[in-house]
């Protein structure tokens, strides 16, 4: 039974974490270095991520500053900067690059909550599967006798209590970026 709960809190939290680090990579009009996470640069056949090729730094509220340690590879970062969703033209010295944010329209902050709205719900989805998956194993763990219908009734409202913690969790972090895009 301890198994079972504790393998359920671990992917509910993994769910969460994950719900994080989505919304990290979302651009709010301001600077963040998260942002560059899903870039990767063609550095000697290699894919690398442009954090271990580059310091990255906010200057201004809506300017990232990347200073390659290789000045070879700054055309490469710019190019995969170039070639990925982010939708910002980076601009080039050959030594540093510079990503100037622009400022969100009304429209596409809107359109930015509804994605994010859409993946807390799949967040919530993953955690109630999690719920159901463990649930179906405390019930078959009670029909071998591994479990008494009391101890049965005690792991089911455990379950449920990590799924209401999880989905407040997820709750919160949908409105504290809802209210990071939409601050203007």
């Amino acid at each position: 039974m301890k198994e079972v709960l504790k393998n359920a809190e671990e992917r509910m939290e993994k769910s969460a974490s994950n719900l994080s680090h989505a919304y990290a990579g979302i651009r709010a009009g301001r600077a963040n270095p998260a942002v560059l996470e899903k870039v990767k640069v063609d550095y000697y056949g290699t894919p690398t991520a442009v954090n271990q090729l580059a310091a990255v730094s906010v200057a201004e509220a809506r300017v990232l500053v990347i200073q390659p340690w290789d000045a070879s590879v700054c055309r490469a970062i710019e190019k995969a900067i170039q070639t990925s969703d982010i939708g910002i033209n980076p601009q080039s010295d050959g030594k540093t690059i510079r990503m100037i944010f622009p400022q969100l329209t009304e429209d596409r902050r809107k359109e930015l909550v509804k994605e994010i709205s859409k993946m807390a719900e799949e967040a919530k989805i993953a955690v109630r599967n999690i719920r159901r998956d463990a649930m179906e194993k405390l019930k078959a763990m009670e029909k071998k006798a591994e479990l008494s219908e009391d101890e049965l009734k005690k792991a089911e409202k455990k379950t449920q209590d990590l799924t209401d913690k999880y989905t407040k969790e997820m709750d919160a972090i949908f409105a504290k970026k809802e209210k990071e895009l939409m601050e203007i």
